[in-house]
């Protein structure tokens, strides 16, 4: 079995939450795939009262395959969430998720630029050529590591060509992640070696969404695990880390995206 992914919780609100009713699990994928994909993500559930789940999404790719309760079991390609996404857990079910790097999408759909699925959700065979067999492939096993390994054969089997705008693109979102000084589209264009205009191009095709926003995503979900990792943050320093002029602008960007301020989500999670 391979190792699981670094186990943290960015982009989940209410993590400890979700794993109290639901079986979460991190697997890496294939070594070949690694290059692409950053992890996959399996859920399963079988609750007697009905739970909303909400993630602040990651600039990132994802193809789902799911089946809840007795329908019949589908999969998509959900595109960067522009917005908070609430799903619905009742009953019993199962996810099989792939999440892709930021800006390892397009070699396997190289067809359309990657923000053609922004804010959207897509049927799986509208994009990449999957059957009703291969989600059953990934779904039915009752063994994890058997759907580990669908996952792993079904991706293999798309035969994504290297691109290396996709490594450009892969290599300069994770520049924000870890300069922390990166502030502005700008920085980050001087960063990367590259014209605002080229950045620009370059994450409209390959990520799906802009610098500007990128950069912003990442603050929430700093300032999200903060709040679920720890006790009395000070939110005026982390406003601060995070390259923020002062707190009631930290304040402001997460309570747009969460749907509460700060404080209000660190009580209800603590």
């Amino acid at each position: 079995m391979a190792a699981a992914p670094r186990r943290d919780t960015r982009g989940i609100v209410d993590a400890s939450g979700l794993f109290a009713r639901a079986d979460f699990r991190r697997r890496l994928p294939a070594p070949e795939l690694r290059r692409h994909v950053e992890l996959y993500w399996l859920i399963d559930w079988d609750l007697s009262e009905p739970y909303a789940s909400h993630v602040v999404p990651h600039p990132s790719v994802n193809v789902v395959f799911q089946r809840f309760g007795a329908a019949p079991p589908w999969g998509e390609v959900a595109g960067i969430g522009l917005e908070l996404f609430t799903q619905k857990l009742e009953g019993r079910g199962r996810v099989c998720g792939v999440k892709f790097r930021p800006g390892g999408f397009r070699p396997f759909a190289p067809a359309w630029p990657v923000s053609e699925w922004s804010g959207r959700r897509v049927p799986i065979a509208e994009v990449l050529p999957a059957s009703d067999a291969d989600v059953g492939a990934i779904l039915d096993p009752a063994d994890e590591d058997a759907r580990v390994a669908a996952l792993d054969a079904f991706l293999l089997g798309l035969g994504a060509r290297p691109d290396p705008q996709a490594d450009e693109a892969m290599r300069v979102v994770g520049l924000v992640g870890e300069d922390p000084t990166i502030r502005r589209a700008a920085q980050l264009a001087t960063a990367a070696g590259l014209s605002v205009r080229s950045l620009q191009r370059l994450f409209a095709t390959y990520v799906g969404v802009g610098p500007k926003w990128v950069i912003l995503r990442h603050r929430i979900h700093e300032a999200l695990e903060r709040a679920e990792a720890e006790d009395g943050v000070d939110w005026a320093a982390l406003a601060a880390e995070l390259g923020y002029s002062d707190q009631a602008h930290l304040v402001r960007d997460f309570t747009a995206t969460v749907g509460v301020p700060p404080t209000a989500y660190a009580h209800s999670v603590q």
